[in-house]
């Protein structure tokens, strides 16, 4: 392998709107079954023809990517087996620093919400919500989610099951990477390719695709190719250079390769059960052309800086969607008479005072939670890590 850039931390704003994007199609995805308790036309036409849900593959392509791009060159200049350890703990105590205090922030807030602010019984009860809470502080959300998809009491909390597949990707990265040296590549490839013509999708599912579909690392693993693959000579003959001199047909990449993503998530198209793995090819395709770091996917620009501030707030927005469209139920609930029917002229009501929320809480998490422990968990881990020098 050649040498990589020489910053690997160094955010990379294409890879930054693609986690806007991502974002965007989840809170998309979770709007009719959470915010609006009726279903009009549109939106059964909509939800009938397109699925959002492929935004969670994105980000676990994106997580692999990133990750890799970071974690695998440090391991690979270990220098023994105690380096490797010390290096394997630095990486660990910047993700839990990362991760941990704004997803635990947010289950302990749920709880209290669901006791202190549920008259319209919006969120569900408490015994469901402290099973979903349990099940992400070990991290084994994804194992719930299995048992309880489809069920009315999923806790609002549901969303963290992608969490706790990351989790558990983060711990086993670099162990097997420890354990396979140079030959992780294959395994990745051989762990891609055992995924991807299994059935996790549709009517008919056996056990071990519903299996899959909730630990699928398809998504990851190529998500990790793709940055082993970028410290080799051959990544440079196909870098899409040819975006830059015409920005808007990397806009066009961008859009159609989303359009394909949601379309392959739609619930009445079956590919044969192989949507999630089509899904997983495509995410790594967008991770692959934002991988450059050549504003391939997105110009410069006002709109870029926006999908630059949602991409950077990307982990609150996911972490608060739910929760921030109960308060806007429950809020609308106060504010009308006893025994207002719900109906869509209330949408735009909805919708705003949801995403205000939203987007204040998202903004105040990053500046107040996530940025400043962050960079504390940074410091500790530069510490350990320093232990290799």
């Amino acid at each position: 392998m050649t040498e990589g850039p020489a910053n690997q931390d160094r955010r990379i704003a294409d890879i930054e709107v693609l986690r806007a994007v991502a974002v965007i199609l989840v809170m998309v995805q979770h709007a009719p079954a959470v915010l609006f308790p009726w279903r009009g036309e549109f939106q059964g036409r909509l939800y009938s023809h397109f699925g959002f849900w492929p935004g969670v593959d994105v980000f676990l392509a994106i997580s692999g990517f990133v990750i890799a791009r970071s974690l695998l060159p440090s391991l690979e200049s270990a220098r023994g087996l105690v380096d490797s350890i010390n290096i394997t703990l630095a990486f660990w105590v910047r993700r839990i620093w990362r991760l941990l205090p704004s997803a635990w922030l947010w289950l302990a807030l749920i709880l209290l919400l669901v006791l202190c602010f549920n008259r319209s019984g919006a969120f569900g009860t408490f015994r469901g919500n402290f099973e979903a809470t349990v099940a992400a502080i070990l991290n084994v959300a994804n194992f719930r989610a299995l048992l309880v998809f489809g069920q009315p009491e999923q806790g609002v909390s549901f969303p963290y099951w992608s969490l706790s597949l990351g989790v558990q990707f983060y711990i086993l990265l670099p162990i097997a990477f420890l354990l396979a040296g140079r030959r992780l590549p294959a395994v990745l490839i051989l762990g891609v390719l055992t995924q991807l013509f299994l059935p996790r999708f549709g009517p008919g599912t056996s056990a071990i695709g519903n299996l899959l579909n909730v630990i699928r690392s398809d998504a990851l693993m190529l998500g990790v190719l793709i940055a082993l693959w970028s410290r080799t000579t051959t990544y440079r003959l196909f870098e899409p250079a040819g975006l830059r001199r015409t920005p808007i047909v990397g806009v066009l990449a961008l859009a159609v390769l989303t359009g394909l993503l949601v379309t392959a998530g739609s619930p009445v198209l079956h590919l044969g059960g192989f949507n999630v793995g089509l899904v997983a090819i495509l995410s790594g395709a967008l991770v692959f052309i934002a991988s450059y770091d050549g504003d391939y996917l997105f110009p410069p620009g006002r709109l870029k800086n926006l999908l630059l501030w949602i991409g950077a707030r990307s982990y609150a927005l996911y972490l608060i969607h739910e929760p921030a469209y109960l308060m806007a139920r429950e809020i609308w609930f106060r504010i009308e008479p006893p025994g207002t029917v719900f109906t869509g002229i209330y949408t735009l009501r909805f919708t705003v005072t949801a995403l205000t929320i939203l987007f204040i809480l998202a903004d105040l998490n990053h500046r107040l939670v996530e940025t400043p422990l962050r960079r504390r968990g940074a410091r500790i881990a530069a510490r350990l890590k320093a232990r290799t020098a």
